[in-house]
């Protein structure tokens, strides 16, 4: 595509700050924030189109979460929806090493009907790597502001496997379910077990 802009970061600071410098460096002030792994369908950029924006309300979109071409529908994966349309004369993300959001305070929210496709998984190697980057990233932010222990890794990850296979009904997504709950339970046990060892530094 002729317009399309491509930008290389060399030193990764964190998700938060990386949609900051993307702000900064668009070339107008509506941005829908897009990562690599989602696809906008036919009718949400339709609808986007047609949309009479406002530039103090912030647009959230359901995304519908895939693992190996499958629709996860249980592990509190669906519905899944994120604030990705917005004004950035009037918001932006916060600074958040990771699960970066966009700043509501004092705006006004909108839900889009037509949702995005995110593929976010095509095995378990995928899995096995964001649990690695993702804890990384929250022992690194929560240093010295949170406590953690191994006890509190092993139950809360306990918990987080039976929320998401039982309470949120990941048994009814068969095999995908059950590796999304593992999944779930893992991220959880890994960060809290990463934020106690840098707590003791």
């Amino acid at each position: 595509f002729a317009n399309v802009k491509i930008y290389k970061e060399e030193v990764f600071e964190g998700f938060g700050r990386a949609h900051q410098k993307m702000e900064a460096l668009a070339s107008y002030d509506w941005i829908l924030s897009v990562d690599s792994d989602e696809v906008v369908s036919p009718a949400l950029a339709a609808e986007i189109c047609s949309e009479p924006l406002d530039e103090n309300t912030v647009y959230k979109i359901r995304f519908d979460n895939y693992y190996m071409g499958r629709h996860i529908k249980g592990c509190g994966w669906s519905p899944d929806y994120k604030y990705r349309l917005y004004n950035r004369k009037t918001t932006g993300f916060d600074d958040r090493e990771v699960h970066e959001n966009i700043r509501l305070d004092g705006l006004k929210i909108k839900e889009l009907k037509n949702s995005a496709k995110h593929y976010s998984f095509e095995c378990a190697a995928d899995f096995l790597r964001k649990i690695q980057n993702y804890s990384d990233l929250y022992a690194k932010e929560y240093a010295g502001k949170k406590s953690s222990s191994p006890s509190k890794a092993l139950f809360r990850s306990a918990f987080a496997f039976l929320k998401s296979f039982v309470l949120q009904k990941g048994f009814l997504d068969g095999y995908g379910g059950f590796i999304v709950s593992c999944y779930n339970a893992q991220w959880v046990f890994w960060k809290y077990i990463k934020l106690y060892e840098a707590n003791k530094k």
